[in-house]
């Protein structure tokens, strides 16, 4: 009788947790895979839709008129048998310690915006519930590594597909758009050295705690303090030593290039101090004057964008070594959608979301390989599709979140990520 006992106990218990997973989506899937052990992430993002053909899955050369193919020339990578666009030389002898992924697709429409949504959240919009971004999610689940500084940083333009959506606010973001100063408001003056301003802050809590304590029920001034303190946190040298980039030897900050390469450096330093999640954007002085968004004659200077996320991505992974932290960062390049082969009238690209490409570096992955492949012109997959919500999987586990997890929305469970599965092989 006990054994029968236990097998409708097993029975039932099975039935459970197959319906669990009918909702929560890949579940059981996601503890088969093990987990990653990195402790950050870096996310690069570029905006305006990044084309896989002139990037990371060149195909035939086209005339930039009416034959459709790649605009450039592609050279041969640390990844046997493997090529990627001419201008992306310094990243091709670094592929070894990279994942290709060229099987990217999303059913969202071709639209800046909600791509730009989507490959953020993992999600389409929806009209119910406000969605948190992948910087959201793992600073809800991480937090940060120092008290001292933000767990989940922007170096680029707010934008709401960034933020903790139903998180809420604590889970946000910190932005920022200038390298050599930090947020504006966090940098005290000149005048005032470090004993005044620990009279000044004592006596500001001092104040602060009398008010709070008259209103113990009002969250609204709860929530104020409590932005109070983080931001005399931030104030202090943990954060905001992170912009002292002068304090990084010339060869360093050389092989980072340009302005976008400036803004990585600054990403390793915020990692170094605590930091669990920083979002770099590609899109704040595009040296092309139109950015990834190549309709027409943003065709033309593509090339020079290409060449600084050529020295930004390749500087950052030989960095992240030097200091030994390249294990344990996970870095991240990604876009809304890609080009496709075909040139437009003007002789640009259009928009592409059936099959774009990304890369993961770093991190802890087993590296120096390529999850799916496009057809001749990179217009179709033809094998090993990677969803948006199945790259955020492989992004969360790399850092050790389960993407079967359960989120809670006012009550409502949500799981971190669509029914995502991370990508198994690139787990030891």
């Amino acid at each position: 009788m006990s054994d029968r006992r236990e097998f409708l106990k097993s029975a039932a218990l099975g039935l459970g947790v197959s319906a669990f997973a009918g909702r929560a989506g890949a579940v059981e899937d996601a503890v088969k895979v093990s987990r990653g052990k990195a402790k950050a992430c870096i996310f690069l993002w570029l905006g305006g839709g990044a084309a896989q053909i002139d990037t990371f899955d060149p195909k035939r050369r086209g005339d930039g008129k009416k034959k459709a193919g790649s605009y450039y020339d592609s050279v041969p990578t640390a990844i046997r048998g493997e090529s990627v666009t001419e201008h992306l030389k310094r990243s091709a002898d670094r592929l070894d310690r990279c994942v290709l992924v060229r099987s990217l697709n999303h059913q969202v429409v071709d639209e800046h915006a909600a791509a730009t949504n989507m490959l953020h959240t993992g999600r389409p919009v929806s009209g119910t519930l406000t969605y948190p971004s992948i910087g959201s999610v793992v600073a809800h689940e991480l937090g940060a590594a120092n008290r001292g500084v933000p767990a989940y940083i922007v170096v680029g333009y707010p934008n709401v597909s960034r933020g903790p959506g139903f998180l809420g606010a604590k889970y946000g973001y910190v932005y920022l758009t200038d390298t050599e100063q930090g947020p504006m408001g966090l940098t005290p003056p000149s005048d005032i050295d470090a004993d005044r301003r620990k009279r000044r802050e004592a006596l500001l809590e001092s104040y602060r705690s009398e008010f709070q304590s008259k209103h113990v029920d009002d969250t609204m001034i709860s929530d104020f303090a409590t932005a109070g303190r983080d931001a005399a946190r931030l104030a202090g040298p943990d954060f905001m030593s992170a912009f002292r980039l002068d304090q990084e030897s010339a060869s360093v900050r050389a092989s980072y290039g340009g302005e976008f390469g400036q803004r990585c450096l600054l990403a390793r330093r915020l990692v170094e101090r605590g930091a669990r999640f920083i979002e770099v954007a590609h899109n704040l002085n595009f040296l092309n004057g139109t950015g990834w968004d190549t309709h027409n004659d943003g065709q033309l200077r593509q090339h020079e964008l290409i060449k600084e996320l050529d020295y930004a991505l390749s500087g950052l992974i030989d960095d992240l070594a030097r200091v030994g932290r390249l294990d344990s960062t996970l870095v991240v390049v990604a876009t809304e959608f890609g080009r496709p082969p075909e040139f437009d009238s003007g002789g640009g690209r259009g928009h592409q979301s059936g099959a774009f490409s990304g890369v993961l570096a770093g991190g802890g992955l087993r590296t120096g390989r390529v999850i799916g492949a496009t057809d001749d012109l990179s217009k179709k997959i033809v094998d090993r599709p990677v969803s948006i919500a199945d790259f955020h999987a492989t992004i969360y586990n790399a850092l050790g979140i389960n993407p079967g997890k359960q989120l809670d929305a006012g009550g409502r469970p949500v799981p971190i990520t669509d029914h995502g599965k991370p990508i198994a092989e690139l787990f030891s």
